[in-house]
């Protein structure tokens, strides 16, 4: 628990309409006590409700508000444990990192004999409170354009301030035991491993000078630049306008304007010949329907003999198709339209719809946890001169959860970072 907010947080009904108590449903509360007593039984965690200890010990969780917490996660199984601690309905006990306490519940999926938090019975009832993903969230063009902006157009100057120098805004790679040590993770050792990210996608590309070169979703143009500097012709391409307007002035900065273009442009819409295609932790806001229309696009703008990067986040096959119909925290709050594939779904795509072979060159699920842990903590650091930009405490404790959620899951290998080789079969 941060000490930038108090005990017990209280988010301003107007500005948070969706975090509102739900109506109190006795039936729901005792349902979601009855979940919660079943899952705490065999996970090495505490949680304090109405002054009773459940589970083995280990980081503990305080619910302050039982009845709103109960309410939530009987509503909505999707949603409701994060929006408790949006709520402040809940905390880590003073001294336990939030990303610590999370670890246990991630572990318990990534966990193939124990990756159902609820007993089979209980799977069977989870329709009563899971909630579909909502069609407004459909990543046609113009929805696709909507979604990213609601992320990525937040604010430049608020990513400015927890990522590093470079804005980069994906997993690091540090190489050796990314998780050793990770309380001391430090914010001056992101920007060499951001670099030796960059580095490794350009030198498996074999990005060079002179190369052509497209970068579908190309975020603050880190790598866009970082292949300029080698020489090559950039095309780099985003949906997200404000990210645009930035990305063209730390190119100019940089020097290298002569040699990268930056469009306001679908990935569907791209034309042109690339001898490589590069796409950055994009995959993850194409939306099923759409990955193989995005596979095809890479295809059609590889030249014959080009090949393409794609590093991805990734999570177990067998999660992708049970959560791929729900509606999640995340996608309601961080990233609307969004879903995690697999490493199975991705090449069957690439079999079923393209000509492209599909080769993993490496792993960073671990070196995403450690950048999590840098972000996380300097956004902490740097949450008073966030807060100037307009953003109230409830927003501090959504990304303050969104960044331990994502650490946990990394760190029990419940999701995964990728980097995959797409080569012409």
């Amino acid at each position: 628990m941060t000490d930038l907010l108090p005990a017990v947080h209280q988010p301003v009904p107007q500005t948070w309409p969706s975090l509102v108590a739900p109506r109190s449903n006795p039936v729901r509360r005792a349902g979601a006590l009855a979940a919660i007593r079943m899952v705490a039984k065999d996970l090495p965690v505490s949680i304090v409700l109405d002054n009773r200890r459940y589970g083995n010990g280990g980081p503990t969780m305080l619910v302050h508000r039982s009845g709103p917490f109960l309410d939530r996660l009987g509503q909505d199984a999707g949603s409701g444990f994060g929006e408790a601690y949006l709520a402040g309905d809940w905390d880590p006990e003073p001294g336990t990192d939030l990303a610590d306490l999370l670890v246990p519940f991630a572990e318990r999926f990534s966990n193939e004999e124990t990756r159902h938090l609820l007993p089979r019975w209980a799977q069977s009832l989870r329709w009563l409170v899971t909630k579909s993903q909502p069609a407004d969230q459909e990543n046609d063009r113009a929805g696709a354009r909507e979604n990213v902006s609601r992320h990525y157009d937040l604010s430049n100057a608020m990513f400015s301030e927890f990522l590093d120098p470079t804005l980069t805004y994906s997993a690091a790679y540090f190489g050796g035991d990314p998780l050793a040590d990770l309380g001391s993770a430090s914010y001056d050792e992101l920007t060499p491993a951001q670099l030796r990210k960059l580095d490794a996608i350009l030198d498996a590309a074999g990005v060079r000078s002179g190369s052509r070169v497209l970068d579908i979703g190309c975020g603050w143009a880190s790598l866009a630049i970082r292949a300029a500097q080698r020489g090559a012709w950039v095309t780099a391409i985003t949906i997200a306008s404000q990210q645009a307007l930035l990305a063209q002035r730390r190119i100019a900065d940089a020097g290298v304007s002569d040699r990268v273009q930056v469009a306001l442009r679908d990935y569907r819409d791209q034309i042109g010949e690339f001898d490589a295609v590069l796409s950055v932790e994009m995959i993850e806001a194409v939306g099923e329907k759409y990955w193989p229309v995005y596979f095809d696009a890479i295809e059609r703008r590889l030249a014959p003999d080009g090949v393409a990067v794609v590093q991805a986040i990734v999570m177990p096959h067998e999660r992708m198709l049970a959560t791929r119909n729900t509606f999640t925290w995340v996608q309601k709050y961080i990233f609307p339209g969004g879903l995690i594939p697999s490493v199975k779904v991705i090449k069957q795509v690439t079999n079923q719809h393209t000509g492209l072979h599909t080769q993993v060159l490496r792993s960073l699920g671990p070196d995403y946890a450690r950048t999590l842990r840098i972000w996380r903590n300097r956004f902490i650091e740097q949450w008073p001169n966030i807060a100037t930009l307009g953003f109230d405490d409830t927003f501090c404790r959504m990304w303050e959860f969104y960044l331990a959620y994502s650490e946990a899951g990394f760190r029990a290998g419940y999701l995964d970072d990728v980097q995959l080789l797409l080569t012409r079969r």
